[in-house]
């Protein structure tokens, strides 16, 4: 393969509107898919750098006593403050961002795939090729989120929820929209769109 870069293709969507079933369905037709929320769960554990970043704007109490991150305290105090979340981000993000860049110098595949829930909301957009939004009924989205995460609460949920885009807006934005509802065929739409993006690479 050339050192020509491959397009980069976002993958977002509200909670709950099944990104990683659709990201999974890419990977099985060969497209690396970087889980960018996952990623960014374990820098905040294992990047020295981001650890002391995140202890010195949020206290010691972020870490436990044997350094693991305190996700109940990152819960309880930090998600329902937006400005704290901000801050948050304006750490995690950069750090989020180097590691996307290291993992794309490693793939020959000719698309990528970057899986984040606040594309939009981020800017990070911006960075990619074209943007695929997986739309959901929002009842069904909260209903997946309960049985799926049973320490979250509705009301856990709901906030999670108003700090992102709605589906309308995010629909607009997106290069590609794939519904997730019991009415529409996930593997065929993944098929569609995973042809279109084909045509666009080998034509770049």
């Amino acid at each position: 393969m050339s050192n020509v870069r491959p397009l980069l293709v976002g993958i977002t969507g509200g909670i709950g509107s099944g990104k990683s079933t659709v990201c999974k369905l890419f990977s099985l037709l060969g497209i690396p898919v970087y889980t960018a929320d996952d990623r960014a769960k374990w820098l905040m554990s294992n990047d020295a750098e981001l650890r002391n970043q995140i202890s010195s704007t949020f206290g010691a109490t972020a870490y436990s006593s044997t350094g693991e991150l305190n996700r109940i305290f990152l819960a309880e105090s930090v998600f329902p403050n937006p400005k704290k979340i901000a801050e948050l981000n304006a750490l995690v993000h950069p750090a989020v961002r180097k590691d996307f860049e290291q993992w794309i110098a490693q793939q020959t595949a000719p698309y990528l795939i970057k899986e984040a829930a606040l594309l939009f909301e981020t800017g990070a957009a911006k960075e990619l090729d074209h943007v695929i939004n997986v739309s959901s009924p929002l009842r069904v989205r909260m209903a997946r989120v309960l049985l799926r995460d049973l320490h979250r609460s509705e009301e856990q949920v709901n906030q999670i929820i108003n700090q992102q885009l709605p589906d309308e807006e995010k629909n607009e934005l997106a290069d590609f929209c794939i519904k997730n509802t019991d009415n529409k065929l996930l593997i065929s739409q993944v098929l569609e769109v995973h042809a279109q993006l084909l045509s666009f690479a080998f034509t770049a």
